[in-house]
């Protein structure tokens, strides 16, 4: 007979809005309707109870990275982001030879189908040379749709999402490959034109890769790709809320313009997240990192973040203000939704995953539930 977890005393984030001293009840790997009469197994007053994260763009943790090639590597990352609250992935690789990426992407898919992965995102090559940041530049290459396939074919079906700059050459016919291969198709490392980046929605692009950064900023003549994809309602805009990539004033201007239903906060993280400052590989790059700021050795452009998205949750409510729910709304529900995979995961039900992370009364992470089981339990 499977044992039933109850937890009990937390505010509890749902659907429908914060719940006080509410009841939370596991069967198995699943949540169950709370039964008021059974007894708690985890009295949890003071705690809030809030659906597992859903990070939809990163790169590496724990010392290790998804472009490191290797089923282990790859899981050092996904148990060190677990660790921090991230019960759902998508392991985003970085710039590299075709061969080598799609090598990468036989390795991940496995990982995906045995359900420690939610999919794969490609991002790059196909993306603006002077927009590369964190890429090495000579292995870029404009987004020919036969190159795209290939990574496509590679995933074997686990692609969830590319990054690409439409204003290349191929750029509109492969973002309406992606599309019509239920594939998201993400504005990124581009120097698009507001003009163009129009285009790119209109031929099926819903997602704005780490919006602002990688990008031509907003401007009053020439507003760029920034405002196309900040007033696009099709459009979910990627946000690093890591305190480096984006000042809080302009992360609270997109957070008002988009709506609480288009954010994604993301960590976009590289290898030395829930680890520390270090020289690191991204790809065929080195990054140091000082400080918890990743920047490439050679040309000191920032390197993704050493974020885990559990420091995002608690930055967004203490340092952003934003209401819990919407914060809930950004970090779960939003990138399950576009992900597709909120009939599983993403808000607490009945029925669903047991993906649940607990937070103290100042919003860090003490507790960690995946599918039923404590990745880190409670004190």
């Amino acid at each position: 007979m499977t044992q039933r977890k109850v937890l009990t005393g937390a505010r509890v984030v749902l659907p429908s809005g914060v719940a006080e001293d509410a009841r939370v009840a596991v069967e198995g790997r699943t949540l169950a309707v709370p039964d008021p009469a059974e007894p708690a197994t985890h009295e949890l007053s003071g705690h809030w109870i809030v659906p597992g994260f859903v990070d939809m763009h990163l790169h590496g943790g724990g010392g290790a990275s998804f472009s490191a090639g290797t089923a282990e590597e790859a899981l050092k990352v996904i148990e060190a982001h677990r660790r921090h609250g991230s019960t759902t992935m998508v392991a985003s690789t970085v710039t590299g030879e075709l061969d080598d990426l799609a090598q990468q992407a036989g390795v991940l898919s496995e990982l995906v189908e045995q359900g420690d992965l939610a999919g794969i995102h490609f991002e790059g090559p196909f993306i603006a040379p002077g927009r590369c940041g964190a890429h090495d530049p000579t292995l870029l290459r404009d987004p020919d749709p036969a190159d795209v396939r290939k990574l496509l074919d590679a995933a074997r079906g686990a692609a969830r999402m590319m990054t690409l700059a439409p204003e290349l050459r191929g750029g509109l016919d492969s973002v309406r490959l992606l599309a019509d291969s239920g594939v998201i198709a993400a504005v990124g490392h581009t120097d698009a034109t507001y003009e163009a980046t129009r285009q790119a929605v209109d031929a099926g692009a819903t997602v704005a890769t780490h919006l602002f950064n990688a990008m031509p900023g907003l401007g009053h003549r020439v507003p760029g790709p920034i405002a196309a994809l900040l007033e696009d309602e099709r459009i979910t805009v990627e946000l690093i809320n890591d305190g480096t990539h984006l000042h809080p004033a302009v992360l609270e201007m997109a957070f008002r313009h988009a709506g609480a239903d288009r954010v994604a906060f993301i960590t976009d993280a590289m290898g030395a997240a829930a680890v520390g400052d270090g020289v690191y590989p991204l790809g065929p790059l080195k990054v140091e990192v000082l400080d918890g700021v990743a920047r490439v050795v050679e040309t000191g452009s920032i390197a993704g973040s050493t974020c885990t998205l559990d420091q995002a949750f608690r930055r967004a409510v203490t340092v952003d203000g934003l209401p819990v729910a919407d914060a809930v709304r950004a970090l779960s529900w939003n990138p399950a939704r576009l992900l597709g995979v909120a009939d599983r995961v993403g808000s607490l039900e009945p029925g669903k995953d047991a993906d649940l992370v607990v937070l103290d009364s100042g919003f860090a992470a003490v507790g960690v539930m995946r599918k039923g089981e404590w990745i880190v339990q409670p004190g």
